[in-house]
């Protein structure tokens, strides 16, 4: 998102799941609403996702023993990234056990709120299959009350736009 928003626990966020706790900037101190230069706040969303997904790939690494295929490391800082449970979840107490099959069923374990039953679902599969999704990456409006207008798309990026974006400059 182009601007701050409340995510589903109604916890300010910006970007690409950017809040408070990552660090700089604080998105409930940014400025509410979508910035005149849309491209720039993109830009800049993917700037502070680029620099805060480091400390995640850093503690999955730290808290999974045994090798991990790439997809699978992508699964779990996915997962991490969103529930900074790595540390403390099941699924990582079954694969450091060695028992995948457990690991990938127990990303099903962490559904709250039930709206992100997509994404656990999407991360245990890309876990499990090594299926990336693909598709365009949908940039959504933002209003100065920290609602997502899913009915507003601003813009779609193509992977290969996105990809550029996450490439450091």
């Amino acid at each position: 998102m182009p601007g701050p928003y409340l995510d589903l626990r109604k916890i300010w966020t910006f970007g690409i799941g950017h809040t408070a706790a990552a660090g700089p900037p604080d998105p409930a101190k940014m400025p509410r609403g979508l910035p005149t230069d849309v491209s720039a706040a993109i830009r800049e969303a993917f700037r502070l996702f680029r620099a805060d997904i480091a400390s995640y790939e850093a503690a999955v690494l730290r808290a999974v023993k045994g090798p991990l295929a790439p997809h699978e490391f992508d699964a779990l800082v996915s997962f991490h990234y969103n529930t900074g449970g790595i540390a403390k979840a099941s699924l990582t107490r079954h694969l450091n056990a060695g028992n995948r099959r457990a690991a990938t069923e127990a990303f099903m374990g962490w559904l709250r709120p039930a709206a992100i039953r997509p994404r656990r679902e999407a991360e245990r599969d890309l876990f499990r299959d090594g299926h990336y999704p693909t598709g365009p990456l949908t940039v959504w409006s933002v209003d100065r009350n920290g609602r997502v207008d899913f009915a507003r798309p601003l813009r779609r990026l193509s992977e290969v736009e996105a990809l550029a974006l996450l490439s450091p400059l």
